[in-house]
């Protein structure tokens, strides 16, 4: 039965749902659901059978989406702002990948342990994260807590500790604390795209490389590693900062339960009109 639930489950709030819902489809994914856990559909929106079904999750199977949607929704839109904070989702770092990020004059790095995680890797993800970043949390779940902080004794550095209560609520164990100490330029460098170490080396030199471009991505990287860590790991920050773009107008009107997908996909305007339009229709069926 939870194996069936994970693998159905899953598959409705993933970025190619939500496509669908934008562009008025009535997936089998999405109907299937319907048909298993909502009892009566009668002149019901898709809305409120979307909600119905983030309920299941809430309730009964918290899987990534729901503790990373919840981060989205307390954190960045309920503690910051959109004007001050930028999150990130899914950044590689080292061989570990970051489940959510949240910068605004600092960068906080949440490491999300569900109920259907194991913390084997732990170790290993820390690690890797404070390579790039200098505060580091981990969220997870109250029965969790105790083996956690096992884990984090050995690690032996401020990782913070959150809780996601059974009742929604974040809950902290201690706060994350600035740890520099493993910050590498080589790993920071590879977070960045073309544009953004372009402009921090522009902001340091005041000139791009002329060389080939088979040298050149060397010959910038190079140029990234010579500045001092403080300082550039600082400029990195307001770069990240500045990678989304978002109609915020327009987002804030998203449902509670699709936000981190909105956010993520950086929807236009005529997606925004046309996910309005679909949830506010009534459900027909498959």
């Amino acid at each position: 039965m939870q194996q069936n639930k994970m693998n159905i489950l899953n598959k409705i709030f993933t970025r190619n749902m939500l496509r669908h819902f934008i562009d008025g489809n009535t997936d089998g994914v999405y109907s299937s659901v319907i048909q298993r856990y909502i009892s009566n559909t009668d002149q019901k929106s898709n809305g409120e059978l979307i909600s119905e079904i983030y309920c299941e999750l809430k309730n009964n199977y918290r899987n990534e989406y729901f503790y990373k949607n919840t981060l989205l929704n307390k954190l960045l839109l309920g503690v910051h702002s959109m004007n001050t904070t930028t999150a990130l989702s899914e950044i590689s770092i080292a061989k570990s990948k970051a489940d959510f990020v949240l910068i605004n004059g600092k960068a906080v790095v949440y490491e999300i342990k569900t109920e259907l995680d194991n913390l084997d890797r732990l170790h290993t993800q820390i690690d890797d994260y404070y390579k790039a970043f200098d505060n580091v949390a981990v969220v997870t779940y109250e029965k969790n807590v105790d083996q956690l902080q096992k884990i984090l004794v050995e690690i032996d550095k401020p990782v913070g500790v959150y809780i996601l209560r059974r009742n929604g609520k974040l809950g902290t164990v201690r706060k994350p604390q600035s740890y520099t100490g493993d910050l590498d330029k080589e790993i920071i460098f590879k977070l960045l795209r073309k544009r953004e170490y372009e402009e921090i080396i522009m902001h340091w030199y005041g000139y791009l490389p002329n060389v080939t471009q088979f040298k050149y991505y060397d010959v910038c990287k190079k140029m990234f590693l010579d500045l001092p860590i403080d300082e550039s790991y600082l400029d990195v920050l307001k770069i990240l900062k500045k990678r989304m773009r978002l109609a915020k107008e327009k987002f804030i009107k998203v449902p509670y339960e699709l936000k981190f997908l909105a956010y993520f996909m950086e929807l236009k305007n005529g997606d925004y009109e046309k996910l309005e339009s679909f949830l506010e229709s009534e459900y027909r069926g498959a």
